[in-house]
């Protein structure tokens, strides 16, 4: 689209917006809710109140955070047998923080230690 298109496709659209904003100046329903928000506000300014606190007041529920969803049980650990092939101890854990588990990791490395499970 050239640029002169565009501009007079704006100029347009700006004319139309114009002729929709005199036509809602003259309407009676406008201006009688307009009215309306202002003697609204001036009310609750008068007793120092905000329409949060209406709102509060007409429906408590509107301004509470919805509850979190529920969720399921966690999955349950898969038991993880380790066979230390040097002394043939046999350790089963479901996780990590297993006492011996832990001693064979520091002593021959995380690695060595995993490549134990069975």
């Amino acid at each position: 689209m050239s640029k002169i298109a565009e501009y007079k496709a704006l100029q347009a659209q700006i004319a139309e917006q114009q002729k929709r904003l005199e036509a809602l100046k003259g309407d009676e329903k406008l201006k009688r809710e307009i009215e309306f928000e202002t003697n609204l506000r001036n009310l609750l300014a008068d007793y120092g109140y905000s329409l949060r606190n209406v709102i509060a007041v007409l429906d408590p529920k509107a301004g509470k955070i919805s509850e979190a969803p529920v969720k399921g049980p966690r999955r349950e650990r898969t038991l993880k047998r380790y066979k230390n092939p040097e002394t043939g101890e046999v350790v089963e854990t479901k996780g990590g923080n297993h006492k011996v588990l832990k001693a064979w990791k520091a002593e021959y490395g995380a690695d060595k230690v995993e490549s134990w499970l069975q």
